[in-house]
């Protein structure tokens, strides 16, 4: 059998390439013929622009030729003897690659998609669980400031989710058209300009007592050193975006600014929770997810204006330059493998 799957061959190169492919799924495995996928603009761009040294180092997760796509809704087709968690005929939701077909251990999350949420806008609930990692590992106290930095697709959703919370939270974005766009999806303080504009803003709307809780969404280290400046002493700053482009800067006025002021900075990676847990107060990709989907069917999270494309997958070259090339007017992108 052969299947379509797109590969990132260098830097600034994607194919969709047809491929030779092994249809028998194995004990643990799902085999799920794919409906839509969802492009990440964080770390699909990163691999794809070489912003992410590792792509150069042979052997590494992203090493070019790079099978790329970590977002994926598509129809089980046949499951192995062990696999409990997928029956064929079912629509499911996996951290599957870009590609027409592929087999999914159930170890690595396979979770079904509720009947009535669009399958294009789970495919792209993807980036809402990441958001949903800064809600999950943050200590929100009561009433709480928050604010975000960077409201690109995962910035967006994280504010609403704080806001969804209870929290009065500021998104914090140059781009006046992501601004407006966070506007129509229910965020009602957004703010421009410069980082001294920024601040003294997040001041004036605080009192004065800055933001119990910022968030870094963009994954620039500049920017995290700008959130600190807005994080109120005892606050929490979390790091929801990964650092990737080396920045000059003082790293003794990093840390003499999180010791007097006793701050507690909060890695944001998801990819430490457990995929599954049989307890209910411990928190999982599976559990997230679930949480996710809930808040889509509730209406409590606004997905749908961010996906601005909805594109056929030989078109990936066109879709990867305009998330790099065009981020206002390149929101969201979903590949429709039907």
């Amino acid at each position: 059998m052969e299947i379509r799957q797109v590969v990132v061959t260098g830097q600034h190169q994607v194919e969709l390439q047809t491929l030779p492919w092994e249809e028998e799924p194995g004990p643990d495995e799902a085999l799920i013929e794919t409906e839509y996928t969802f492009i990440s603009a964080g770390t699909e761009l990163a691999n794809y622009s070489g912003k992410e040294p590792k792509v150069f180092e042979p052997g590494s997760w992203c090493a070019y030729p790079w099978k790329s796509g970590y977002a994926n809704v598509g129809i089980v087709k046949a499951v192995g003897a062990k696999v409990t968690r997928a029956v064929p005929g079912q629509r499911v939701f996996t951290f599957g690659p870009h590609a027409s077909a592929f087999r999914m251990s159930e170890r690595r999350l396979i979770i079904p998609v509720p009947d009535d949420i669009d399958p294009a806008l789970a495919a792209a609930s993807r980036m809402a669980g990441v958001a949903a990692t800064a809600v999950i590992l943050s200590e929100i106290p009561r009433n709480a400031w928050v604010a975000v930095f960077g409201l690109g697709m995962v910035g967006n959703l994280a504010a609403q989710m704080f806001q969804h919370l209870g929290c009065r939270v500021i998104g914090i974005e140059p781009a006046g058209r992501r601004r407006e766009l966070a506007g129509r999806c229910g965020l009602d303080l957004t703010v421009g300009g410069s980082p001294e504009e920024v601040q003294q803003a997040i001041s004036d709307m605080t009192g004065g007592q800055m933001a119990q809780i910022t968030v870094d969404a963009v994954g620039h280290s500049a920017v995290v050193m700008q959130a600190l400046k807005a994080t109120a002493n005892f606050g929490q700053l979390v790091l929801l975006g990964s650092p990737r482009v080396p920045v000059q800067g003082n790293l003794t006025e990093l840390l003499s600014d999180v010791h007097l002021r006793w701050i507690t900075i909060r890695g944001g990676l998801e990819w430490c929770l457990p995929v599954y847990s049989e307890l209910s107060k411990t928190e999982s990709l599976y559990s997230k997810q679930e949480m996710v989907f809930d808040w889509i069917r509730r209406k409590k999270l606004n997905l749908a204006p961010l996906l601005s494309h909805r594109v056929t997958p030989d078109r990936i070259k066109e879709a990867y330059d305009g998330l790099l090339n065009q981020p206002e007017v390149y929101t969201g992108v979903v590949l429709d493998w039907n």
